[in-house]
């Protein structure tokens, strides 16, 4: 076809010539984009979705269900959420479950600083396992051994002290099947050193029970032990 004159005198350039290798074309018909990905793609896409989000995308379709239950990417967003110390380890359930059970964990590690907070002494007899084996070390040094000693000394603890708010950080879990353990800082003023704590879970029926608490303080010169 004969070009047309432009105004200013010039022809417009010739079509661009369509051929096989410049068009773009589904080579799997009933196969969607998402499934043409390769799998480091597609990994790396859902590292940037938080826990809902990707939880989320798992009840969309059968695709996306697969593509969000991937390991690879609940490994990714255990290590953005939590830590990456656990990188070596393979989680017998899986890392979707591996980071489920850490959400539960750590919950239950914040409700324990609530209880404190609260001076709750009937949350802390729920939270603990109603066992002879379990061990409270106070930071005071003193150790109770056994369910009934270690909820008198917590009672002991909410009737003389007032309630702490902890601001905790560096919080580190470890899991192994039914059992926890969590280690932290916890402080109570932004001038005094922490608290350096861990708690130990077990898996009872359901629900995780401490087994055991030990916390130390790094005291300054000016500072008292405080007992918790």
């Amino acid at each position: 076809m004969p070009s047309t004159p432009l105004t200013n005198g010039g022809t417009p350039p010739p079509p661009p010539d369509v051929t096989a290798s410049t068009v773009v074309v589904d080579d799997k018909p009933g196969v969607s984009m998402m499934e043409q990905l390769v799998p480091e793609i597609t990994t790396h896409a859902l590292s940037y979705l938080d826990y809902p989000s990707l939880c989320r995308l798992s009840m969309t379709n059968s695709l996306m269900r697969k593509a969000a239950n991937d390991d690879n990417a609940w490994k990714a967003l255990y290590h953005k959420d939590f830590t990456l110390e656990q990188d070596g380890i393979t989680p017998v359930n899986g890392w979707k479950a591996y980071y489920a059970t850490t959400r539960a964990i750590i919950s239950v590690n914040t409700e324990f600083f609530s209880i404190i907070r609260d001076r709750a002494l009937q949350e802390m007899a729920r939270l603990w396992l109603n066992s002879d084996y379990v061990k409270c070390i106070h930071a005071s040094g003193e150790l109770f051994s056994g369910y009934n000693e270690v909820m008198q000394s917590w009672q002991l603890c909410f009737n003389w002290e007032q309630g702490f708010d902890f601001q905790v950080h560096t919080v580190r879990t470890r899991i192994l099947t039914d059992m926890a353990w969590v280690t932290m800082k916890a402080y109570l003023n932004v001038d005094g050193g922490p608290f350096l704590i861990t708690n130990v879970f077990e898996f009872h029926n359901g629900r995780w029970h401490m087994v055991h608490h030990h916390s130390s303080v790094m005291l300054n010169d000016d500072q008292q032990v405080v007992v918790h």
